[in-house]
């Protein structure tokens, strides 16, 4: 089990460096968290809801994403409090307390969930979330030492050193868990019986993460903690920029919230900028044009950057009517729409794609209390909120053709998936979906067709998540953008998925190098691929 001493300490991507390792000697590993909280979330086959960031792990471990993997997802809707996603379908939504009051529910989800997985895989490699010394949060536990000692699974601790504190943190954390842990509602601090174990027996390691600077000077600090603690520092990791991995939901909006482009701006490049909404979910769906060496990527609710792109785009939303106010009341909303009357091209995702039509109802207060908004009026189309979430993966054809000059591929299809509450009506048929839904009973997809999606000049939407995931589809419609700016056209996009393995093969070498993996494996019981990891660490000259 990979913890941190709090959040955006790197868990998530140490995850998946390590689920690659162990793929690739032949061990069948699959990711687990049994509790997370984001907004970026991916529909796995079944059809159900999970965390991106395991998804994410799943395809490092070269498996399938399951619902099993993330059991409980939790998605901030503002006052209202959170919406609890239980086995992949959302639940209801609910304040603090009112989770904490279905605990026994949740725990059950989450052991099921796990003892499912574990009889499918090898090695399981669990993530925790943000610090498991929250003492006021202990007794509410499901994701950290509660699930490490229900597993049984050693738990390496990760501290994030550029933040400061980390000896601190690492020393600060073990002995507040050496408090014997909670076994009842009324008896927090039981007496231990003779060799049992306190929380802080599970930690059997250190990582650093984030490490700038001359590792000479950080040596005596790393034989220090091992002597406070007893614990060793298994690795240190450097600070790694643009890896091209998806983030934990946190540290990603940070990068949002900043604004950053991966390239330098050329005067002739491609600006894309995407709406930085309050409540801004999937953001992930932006982060092929990461890869594209002529564009610049900016997230903004700056009049000029909105007023001098390539392509505006509005995200989705865990809160379309909040964002759609909160886009008026700033003026953003009037300045977005200037932008389209001068001819920018603009896209609606999901949330983005409800906000352009005339109107959003919402007759059941799933979002608000307004059972009626107006919308930018941008496409003919209205929204209805209801109570039921479509969640699925589709496959999607382009039966028109968009005005930036993307035509329909005629057989070529694209894929992606939906997660939202509400159907659009009107003029739609931008895209002819075929949904796949399963059937549990069966063991089976079952598909349906429906139309999806709207364009009225420059402007467009779809619910389609990952829709900028295909490459043909990606590279015509920047093809549009550089025609325009008398650049060069890509006759063959870059390959993105291609792109994305190739990052997480080269952090899982950058983890391997770096990470003493032998002693993980000693601590699972798998000794005898022990000598593997060495042979490979000899060639690659460690």
């Amino acid at each position: 089990m990979i913890q941190g001493t709090g959040s955006g300490a790197g868990k998530s991507v140490i995850v998946a460096g390590l689920c690659r390792i162990f793929k690739n000697m032949g061990i069948r590993v699959a990711p687990f968290k049994a509790q997370n909280m984001a907004l970026n979330s991916f529909i796995t086959k079944e059809g159900g809801e999970i965390g991106r960031a395991q998804a994410f792990q799943a395809e490092a471990a070269g498996v399938e994403p399951s619902n099993d993997m993330n059991p409980v997802l939790l998605k901030a809707t503002g006052e209202a409090g959170c919406q609890v996603v239980l086995n992949g379908k959302a639940h209801a939504t609910m304040k603090a307390q009112e989770y904490y009051d279905i605990k026994d529910k949740v725990w059950d989800v989450i052991t099921a969930a796990y003892d499912r997985l574990s009889k499918q895989y090898d090695l399981i490699v669990i993530e925790g979330a943000g610090s498991p010394a929250e003492i006021n949060l202990m007794k509410e536990d499901v994701v950290n030492m509660r699930m490490a000692r229900y597993a049984n699974a050693p738990v390496i601790l990760v501290g994030d050193i550029d933040r400061g504190g980390v000896f601190a943190s690492f020393y600060g954390t073990v002995e507040l868990l050496k408090t014997p842990f909670v076994r009842a509602e009324n008896t927090p601090l039981a007496p231990l019986h003779r060799g049992e174990l306190t929380d802080a027996d599970y930690i059997k390691a250190f990582i650093v993460n984030k490490f700038r600077g001359d590792i000479n000077i950080l040596r005596p600090g790393l034989r220090m903690i091992e002597n406070k603690t007893g614990k060793p520092v298994i690795g240190v990791l450097n600070y790694q920029k643009d890896m091209d991995l998806d983030e934990e939901d946190g540290l990603s909006l940070e990068r949002i919230r900043r604004g950053v482009s991966r390239y330098a701006l050329a005067h002739n490049n491609i600006k894309i900028v995407v709406l930085r909404l309050k409540y801004i979910s999937n953001f992930t769906d932006f982060a092929p044009f990461h890869h594209e060496p002529d564009v610049e990527l900016k997230y903004s609710m700056w009049e000029d950057d909105i007023m001098s792109a390539d392509m505006i785009i509005i995200p989705g939303s865990k809160n379309t009517v909040s964002d759609l106010l909160l886009l008026r009341e700033s003026g953003m909303e009037e300045c977005v729409k200037a932008a389209a009357r001068k001819g920018t091209p603009l896209a609606g995702i999901c949330g983005g794609y409800q906000m352009l039509g005339k109107k959003i109802f919402d007759p059941h207060g799933v979002e608000s209390d307004l059972e009626e908004v107006d919308g930018m009026g941008l496409l003919d189309t209205v929204t209805t909120l209801n109570k039921t979430k479509i969640t699925c993966q589709v496959e999607a054809e382009l039966v028109k053709s968009l005005e930036s000059g993307v035509k329909s591929y005629g057989n070529k299809f694209l894929r992606g998936y939906e997660i939202h509450v509400g159907e659009t009506s009107g003029d739609t048929g931008l895209f002819k979906l075929k949904r796949f839904f399963s059937n549990s009973q069966l063991s089976t997809l079952d598909s349906e067709l429906v139309l999806d999606g709207s364009s009225k000049g420059n402007v467009w939407g779809t619910y389609i998540h990952g829709v900028f995931d295909n490459d043909d589809f990606r590279t015509a419609l920047l093809n549009s953008f550089r025609k325009g700016k008398s650049l060069p056209a890509q006759q063959a996009g870059f390959n993105y998925q291609a792109a994305r393995d190739e990052a997480i093969n080269k952090w899982a070498d950058i983890l391997k190098s770096s990470v003493d993996v032998c002693f993980t494996l000693r601590q699972v019981g798998m000794e005898h691929c022990v000598k593997e990891v060495r042979s490979k660490k000899s060639e690659m000259g460690s």
